[in-house]
């Protein structure tokens, strides 16, 4: 299990967590008790209380992961966010954030992640960072060109050569 900057529990774990809350379902439905379904799965009298619980309100599906997305919701979501995020209604020219990703997560599957927990899904599924070059509209780039090559070296100038010095302006350097 792993714990705060970890994020919880791997996806291996999170199914075999979730086998073990549909067990403990079948054997509500055949009316176990609850100590004995604590101690045959090995774990405490309180969760299966609370499984329980979350099972007399919504039967087995309640107790299935709410998990990462699914192979199926994945494949949608990225299918959307090919589309780009005018498509979704955000025209300011900015692209996909993790919050604006957060939110179509929320708006197409009714799931809630954290900010982290989207930069982690993301970049499981392989996708990264992208930073936009910001450059004016009006920019020419030949005159660019021609300013890095012809001005800025007068402007630079030569560097000093190595001494001993001092920054202090009360003690100067020796030399």
């Amino acid at each position: 299990m792993r714990y705060a900057q970890g994020g919880g529990l791997t996806p291996q774990e999170q199914q075999a967590r979730e086998r073990i809350r549909l067990e403990a379902g079948a054997r509500f439905a055949r009316g176990d008790t609850t100590a004995a379904i604590a101690t045959d799965l090995r774990v405490g009298t309180r969760q299966v209380e609370k499984w329980r619980r979350t099972w007399r309100a919504g039967c087995l599906d309640a107790l299935r992961s709410k998990g990462p997305l699914s192979a199926d919701q994945w494949q949608r979501l990225e299918a959307e966010l090919g589309r780009g995020p005018v498509a979704h209604g955000w025209d300011d020219g900015r692209g996909w954030t993790l919050l604006r990703v957060k939110t179509l997560i929320g708006r197409l599957f009714h799931l809630g992640y954290t900010v982290p927990g989207v930069g982690e899904l993301l970049h499981r599924h392989g996708w990264s960072v992208q930073q936009p070059v910001r450059r004016a509209l009006e920019r020419d780039t030949a005159a660019v060109q021609v300013w890095k090559d012809e001005v800025w070296p007068q402007v630079q100038g030569s560097r000093r050569t190595w001494a001993p010095g001092s920054v202090s302006r009360t003690r100067r350097g020796r030399g």
